[in-house]
């Protein structure tokens, strides 16, 4: 049985690395191409395992080439997948990743057949005792009823709930999320997030007002500028470490795993974010968004070079 569970969205990510986009009117030069596993929870799964602690994924795939290839970008890193739903039919979560050989930037395109409509994982299907088996659950928002579902038997078992509070620009956040947070022990929030929850632009006092909701940790990720972490008794900053930047692809992912990955371990929260921090930089310097992912004591020879002991 899994130390985390995630439950959420995985899918197939089909690299593309180039320094121009092509036009209808002027072709392009591909400069990197690759197959990878994506999606927020199926890739912060990997990095759970990865890192050396075990994890497993609770969503659904398909039974096309491309479903067993999602799959296998998961099994392959060692995430359980044993109580993943099947619905029959044809992968209907496949993404065209646009990676800028320059910036190490990325642009998303979701594949959607006309009429295809993917069918959600249903609290029905989920295994209650596998759930439960797991310390911590990490959720995305995706597979909604089914999250909640875990969610509230996580939290009644007094068990951790991460969640994946997106990147946006968005002026607010939709109700249901505000329904998932108040279920959430840790939120981790992309670049906009935490504005859009709190109707707070300064940093800290968003992860202040998102406290209230129902959150005991609220870490806020800020690209290059590092991560901002605040609870009821500190406030933090954790820049970035500086590395050759080649896909920032499910740096943000990495980052959740790596970071449930530090708590497991029982470590300081200052710790937890240096470790998750490493971890997402290092991957950064690799195509795609798990391939990269380094081992345990990768991370720690990392941060080792640049005077850091984390003592375990």
């Amino acid at each position: 049985m899994p130390t985390v569970v995630g439950v959420g969205m995985a899918c197939l990510d089909v690299l593309i690395r180039l320094r121009d986009m092509p036009t209808w009117e002027r072709g392009g030069r591909i400069s990197a191409f690759g197959f990878d596993g994506g999606g927020p929870v199926g890739t912060a799964m990997v990095a759970v395992q990865k890192l050396g602690v075990s994890a497993g994924y609770l969503g659904t795939v398909g039974t096309d080439r491309v479903a067993a290839l999602k799959l296998g970008f998961l099994t392959e890193y060692g995430v359980d997948v044993s109580r993943v739903a099947v619905r029959e039919g044809p992968e209907t979560s496949i993404v065209i990743v646009y990676v800028d050989e320059v910036t190490g930037e990325r642009t998303f395109a979701g594949v959607r057949r006309e009429g295809e409509r993917a069918v959600p994982l249903l609290p029905s299907e989920l295994d209650r005792d596998y759930v439960l088996s797991a310390d911590y659950l990490h959720l995305d928002g995706m597979n909604y009823e089914a999250g909640m579902e875990a969610a509230r038997w996580i939290k009644a078992a007094g068990k951790t709930v991460v969640y994946d509070g997106h990147k946006t620009n968005a002026d607010t956040v939709p109700q249901q999320v505000r329904d998932a947070i108040s279920l959430v022990d840790v939120l981790i929030c992309g670049e906009g997030f935490g504005h859009a929850l709190t109707g707070q632009s300064d940093l800290y006092e968003a992860g202040r007002a998102a406290l209230d909701l129902g959150p005991r940790i609220v870490v806020q990720t800020e690209g290059a500028r590092g991560s901002y972490t605040v609870t009821r008794d500190e406030r933090f900053h954790v820049p970035a470490f500086e590395v050759p930047v080649i896909d920032t692809t499910g740096a943000g992912d990495v980052f959740h795993g790596a970071y449930i990955v530090g708590m497991s371990h029982g470590w300081g929260l200052q710790d937890v974010a240096r470790f998750a921090t490493a971890v997402s930089a290092i991957k950064c310097t690799g195509l795609g968004g798990r391939a990269p992912i380094p081992s345990f004591d990768q991370v720690m020879s990392f941060l080792s070079e640049r005077g850091i002991r984390i003592e375990e």
